[in-house]
């Protein structure tokens, strides 16, 4: 164990950094690896085992003081792209069958959908234009 040099350890500590990194992907642990990397590259520059430490601590903290609330703000961002049912609310469709509170047939996106009016007082005919507000289940919510 002594043959081994210094830097090997702290490429093997990154290795086993990297492993819970991918199995739970908390990016903390890529952060503690990189700092164990510049641990590694400070020991094979020669430094000794006190700048080792104080090099690993330092980048690790730096990495988690500045990514983590860069990564922290692009997590709690709405997609820019809507997708699926999220897509289809604002959308125009065309009433096939009578609409109203109780229900009725809408086409949307090119698909047939059942439908109901979100006001209970009004009918949508067949061939009027109608704005999808929300979607429940398979239902278009419409007005």
């Amino acid at each position: 164990m002594d043959d081994i040099d210094a830097w090997v350890w702290w490429l093997i500590g990154a290795a086993g950094l990297g492993i819970p990194l991918v199995v739970t992907a908390m990016p903390e642990f890529g952060m503690f690896a990189v700092g164990a990397v510049a641990g590694a590259l400070t020991a094979g520059l020669g430094g000794g085992v006190v700048l080792q430490v104080l090099v690993f601590v330092a980048v690790s903290v730096a990495l988690l003081a500045v990514v983590r609330p860069i990564a922290a703000r692009h997590r709690a961002q709405m997609p820019q792209l809507a997708t699926g049912i999220d897509a289809l609310k604002g959308k125009q469709a065309v009433v096939l069958e009578r609409v109203d509170r109780s229900g009725g047939r809408v086409k949307l996106g090119g698909e047939v959908w059942s439908a109901r009016a979100l006001d209970t007082g009004r009918t949508y005919e067949a061939g009027q234009e109608v704005d999808v507000v929300d979607i429940e289940g398979a239902t278009a919510i419409v007005m």
